[in-house]
């Protein structure tokens, strides 16, 4: 029986799992998402099951319903703090029975973890201490990681959208191998013009508001759709004779020196003045504006990797094949240099927790999204030390592991058996 040959990524993840120290940063990976994923069973003022009067019920899965906008809130899901006021024949709560949001007003300013608290009868202790509002920190901890995995994987997710396909254009067409109808490039142009206007700008007040978990995608699938409507606008008008003179475009040169730009400015500046154009009662503006920032690193280690590869067989081959530029770009160019890609975008998803978290500790964040760097914000003094600690080493620790991920990747996508 023959050995089937392993594929490319097989062998990376191999070598990935004889890292050590990459194989457990990759479990606690996993473990964040599940907690980012359960984060209502584990940290949240809604029951998981009651009964009353011999009825049971699952307020929780309700408030899914909610959160999904498959339900609206009627009644008792008006009141913040009904939950804790409501006395239960019998009553399931999360482990951490405190939303991050949840003020115990019995516990304000700053109660000590291993302080004296003053709790009611079957009421929990607030593990990791509270604010000055009363706000249980273990749970903001825990609605943190939701948020922190939120704005560090959407945020590269654009990232890599816009490197990915403005580095491929500079990597393999270079400066005269694109050539483009002057109908194609205006409209483009003016798509991009209008694209931006109605996705984001206008929309402003959507992406903005407080539930706007399902605003960005609408957003993002606005943008497509309307260059799509461009680029198929401008192939119907290529018909037309005085409309069908090509010119070569300088995909590298444009590239590059917007690349430089961005880059010769500051990157937290840029991260600044940009928010200040936002309200930022959500976390989705500032995924936005990292995603759109942080795309020039993805860009320029992509456009090196084809210029590696765009010479090879396989590529003169597809080229001999007479298939078109952008099968052989997204089909055959782009799958066998994304391995390294992957390394930059690991590290990309640190840099952006960093930079998230360094906006809220600076007030310039969302206000209404709990995160680690408001946690840090509210720190008071020195002597309420759980305040800076536990927000800090949760920063220190994701921050950590998608660092050592990277460098797991690093070492198996430059091993010498792949």
């Amino acid at each position: 029986m023959a050995n089937s040959t392993p594929s490319y990524w097989s062998l990376i993840w191999q070598r990935f799992k004889k890292n050590r120290k990459a194989r457990w940063s990759y479990r606690v990976l996993i473990g964040m998402l599940w907690i980012a994923l359960l984060n209502p069973f584990i940290a949240g003022d809604v029951p998981i099951y009651t009964k009353t009067d011999g009825e049971s019920h699952f307020p929780i899965f309700q408030q899914y319903l909610i959160d999904l906008g498959l339900a609206e809130k009627t009644g008792n899901y008006l009141s913040g703090n009904y939950w804790h006021e409501t006395k239960f024949d019998q009553a399931i709560y999360p482990i951490i029975p405190y939303s991050a949001t949840y003020q115990d007003t019995k516990n304000i300013h700053y109660k000590s973890p291993f302080g004296p608290q003053n709790m009611e009868d079957n009421q929990a202790w607030h593990w990791l201490g509270t604010d000055q509002l009363g706000r249980d920190v273990a749970a903001g901890i825990i609605s943190g990681v939701r948020t922190a995995l939120k704005v560090g994987i959407f945020s590269m997710l654009i990232a890599a959208f816009i490197g990915l396909f403005l580095g491929g254009l500079a990597g393999y067409f270079g400066d005269y191998d694109l050539k483009l109808p002057l109908v194609t490039i205006f409209l483009n142009l003016i798509g991009l013009f209008f694209a931006v206007h109605f996705a984001f700008i206008s929309r402003g007040y959507q992406l903005s508001a407080k539930d706007a978990d399902g605003e960005l995608l609408k957003s993002i699938g606005i943008f497509i759709g309307v260059l799509l409507f461009a680029n198929l606008l401008a192939k119907a008008l290529q018909f037309l004779p005085f409309l069908q003179k090509s010119v070569t475009v300088p995909c590298d040169l444009i590239v590059m020196r917007t690349i430089e730009v961005l880059n010769s400015v500051p990157g937290l500046l840029l991260l600044i003045a940009f928010t200040a154009l936002f309200s930022t009662q959500s976390i989705w503006p500032i995924i936005l504006i990292i995603g759109f920032l942080g795309w020039t690193g993805v860009a320029r280690f992509f456009r090196a990797e084809l210029l590696k590869v765009r010479n090879m067989e396989y590529i003169q081959a597809a080229k001999a094949l007479s298939y078109s530029n952008w099968r052989i770009l997204f089909r055959h160019a782009l799958p066998n240099a994304i391995g390294p890609v992957s390394i930059l975008l690991a590290f990309g998803v640190a840099g952006a927790i960093l930079s998230e978290a360094t906006l809220s500790f600076l007030g310039i964040g969302s206000y209404q999204d709990v995160t680690w760097g408001t946690l840090l914000k509210v720190r008071g003094t020195e002597a309420n030390w759980w305040m800076a600690l536990f927000p800090g080493l949760a920063i220190f620790v994701t921050i950590l592991i998608f660092n050592l991920i990277g460098e797991g990747l690093k070492d198996a996508v430059d091993a010498k058996d792949i």
